[in-house]
């Protein structure tokens, strides 16, 4: 098997002259396409047969300065931290930490000494970056509760305020279905009338809904598979399931970035376990059972499925994919990382997703082989010990799953869509409506919903205006009173997130991403993963620039994750935005200002490749297919 471009340094080149591998440089750059862009030179890989589009990641080198100030920052705190529990021994400090009774200082350790150490003296200082109290839906904007802390994060206090309107740069919101408002909204509400908010038992005894075998079929259709299971927990998808597929004489060969669930269950099944190198063809080629994962939540990389599904067929053996990330997210019509490559669902054996990210609800599923299906039915833990799904949480799944189908009715093929621009000829041309903007009719043509046009009033305007008879097909009048309800754009915007054309959130979503990314490359910052990727890891290094950061960015209005060690390697801290659909491009300007504002306030603009500034074109499938960041 040979060793692809993106893991051997002389397959990478760079403008700068620099040899790569160095501080600074870019590491695990892959790269399956030939093209030549603002004087930077890329080959193809010795593997590109695999892949039918341009799949680049990119990791740069953390500079070296920077690593040093790191790690100095990281031993100043260590420092002053045995300093302080020095003091707190002696009284001469308040300790607030949890310690071991005197009386069990035999037993076995409750806390392991580093991780405690840790908590107290570094994660502590900056806690108030997390643990946010919201108290609003978390869509395109939240609102959370204000509080302070007299005792340097301890305990806090809450100030009675409620800061409203704070931008979401920080929830996997990827379509935008987080929101309190719309018409899955609305079918969550219905539901919850009918059948209540829990089912109070397992599917084994009486909590099988026929809703619950609706969803399965939905979903299964969704994933091209054969069959499908749904759960009510996505952690508990991967961590029950594993041991119910796995056990003593199997190994199972895991990505080193994998979700914390797929770490549990895989050790819970009392597999033989082997960790190798993310992305790493050379590791690739030793699995027998392998446990992919789509996008990393942390580095913002793509699964190289291609070259798996090539080793799989080798070496005959079995692929489990967490698509928890990119279903919905990826590819044209949203199935993830699977339709991204362009491969046929029946060769990954185990498809597995969640509900909570593009969905906007709760819950996770498998998908596969129907007898494989059926195994998981009476031996999975998930399904046998644990409550049933709960009934709205479904119909959010299930209508939100249909708006990216193209399955809830806001979506009218192109020969529908003529015939509304016929109508807006109609309208405009005999009643002279001034008040009404033409694209604001245009739009309200293309989006047909329950607060918009009805659907029922498309109907009978095709055959009307076919005959050249306006006038019989309907009523004037109820088409006049359906356009004034659009008097300005505003009201616009909200009403297409209310009830607009769902499938246009995939397409959205895919040009802020490519859009964002290259902004944030131009602005000078380090981000981390696929050019594709809605996950955009921004490299902070520094412990002092977590906190500062997350900080900065709250005052203005904007909230951000920021991620520190042990969930990343410890020079490798980083604020982690996540893009969605929900985000004009205003408002994506206005965030990309403000990190700028920040980043020269905290001199996080350490990358070293100097990307121009490109002209902005129309986004459409070519972009999607031919993007060459």
């Amino acid at each position: 098997m040979t060793v692809s471009a993106g893991n051997k340094n002389e397959g990478c080149h760079v403008a700068n002259g620099v040899k790569p591998g160095k501080n600074g440089m870019v590491r695990n750059h892959h790269i399956h396409h030939q093209y030549q862009q603002q004087e930077k030179k890329v080959y193809h890989a010795s593997n590109g047969e695999l892949y039918r589009r341009p799949f680049v990641e990119s990791f740069e080198e953390t500079p070296m300065l920077v690593a040093v100030l790191t790690y100095l920052g990281y031993g100043i705190l260590t420092i002053f931290g045995y300093l302080r529990d020095f003091m707190r021994e002696w009284n001469i400090e308040n300790c607030h930490n949890a310690r071991e009774r005197e009386e069990q200082k035999d037993f076995v350790p409750l806390y392991q000494d580093f991780e405690n150490f840790y908590t107290r003296n570094i994660y502590m200082r900056i806690r108030d970056s997390w643990n946010k109290p919201l108290c609003s839906a978390p869509g395109a904007k939240f609102d959370f509760v204000e509080q302070n802390s007299k005792d340097y994060n301890w305990t806090f206090e809450y100030t009675g305020r409620v800061v409203k309107g704070v931008m979401n740069l920080g929830s996997y919101n990827y379509l935008g279905f987080g929101e309190n408002n719309g018409s899955c909204n609305d079918a969550a509400g219905e539901v919850t009338m009918k059948y209540g908010v829990g089912v109070a038992s397992t599917r084994h005894e009486m909590g099988n809904l026929d809703r619950h075998e609706e969803l399965e079929k939905q979903v299964a259709s969704f994933l091209g598979v054969e069959s499908a299971m749904v759960f009510g927990m996505g952690f508990a998808t991967n961590s029950m399931n594993i041991p119910a597929l796995a056990g003593k004489g199997c190994l199972i060969l895991s990505d080193e970035l994998n979700h914390a669930s797929l770490v549990l269950g895989a050790r819970l099944s009392g597999s033989t376990i082997r960790v190798f190198k993310h992305n790493s063809e050379f590791a690739l080629t030793l699995f027998f059972y392998h446990t992919p994962v789509d996008i990393t939540s942390m580095e913002g990389s793509i699964v190289r499925l291609p070259e798996i599904i090539a080793l799989k067929k080798k070496y005959k053996a079995y692929v489990y994919l967490d698509e928890a990330h990119s279903i919905g997210a990826l590819g044209p019509s949203g199935r993830g990382v699977v339709e991204y490559f362009g491969l046929d669902p029946k060769d990954v054996d185990i498809m597995m997703g969640t509900f909570t990210k593009s969905f906007g609800a709760a819950g996770g599923y498998i998908g596969g082989r129907k007898d494989f299906i059926e195994f998981l039915r009476s031996h999975s833990h998930s399904t046998i010990y644990a409550t049933s799904m709960s009934p709205p949480v479904m119909e959010q799944v299930s209508a939100s799953m249909k708006c990216i189908m193209g399955e809830d009715g806001t979506t009218i093929d192109p020969t529908a869509l003529e015939v509304w621009k016929e109508l807006a000829g109609v309208c405009f041309g005999k009643l002279a409506v001034e008040k009404v903007p033409q694209k604001d009719l245009l739009w309200r043509a293309g989006c047909p919903s329950p607060n918009t046009l009805r659907p029922s009033l498309a109907i009978g305007v095709a055959p009307a205006l076919a005959g050249l008879n306006f006038l019989e097909g309907l009523l004037l009048s109820d088409v006049l009173n359906e356009l004034l309800l659009v008097h300005s754009k505003m009201e616009m915007e909200e009403h297409m997130w209310a009830g607009g054309n769902c499938r246009s959130r995939i397409q959205r979503l895919a040009e802020n991403t490519v859009y964002f990314r290259r902004r944030m490359l131009e602005m000078g910052f380090i981000i981390y993963g696929n050019n594709d990727s809605p996950v955009v890891p921004m490299m902070l290094y520094m412990p002092a620039k977590i906190g500062a950061f997350g900080r900065e960015m709250m005052k203005r209005n904007i909230g951000v994750v920021v991620v520190g060690f042990p969930a990343t390697p410890i020079i490798e801290s980083r604020a982690r935005f996540c893009i969605s659909a929900a985000h004009s491009k205003e408002v994506l300007d206005g965030a990309l200002v403000v990190i700028s504002e920040v980043g020269d306030l905290l001199q996080l603009k350490y990358s070293r490749h100097k990307v121009l500034p490109s002209l902005d074109r129309p986004f459409d499938e070519t972009t999607y297919e031919e993007n060459e960041e």
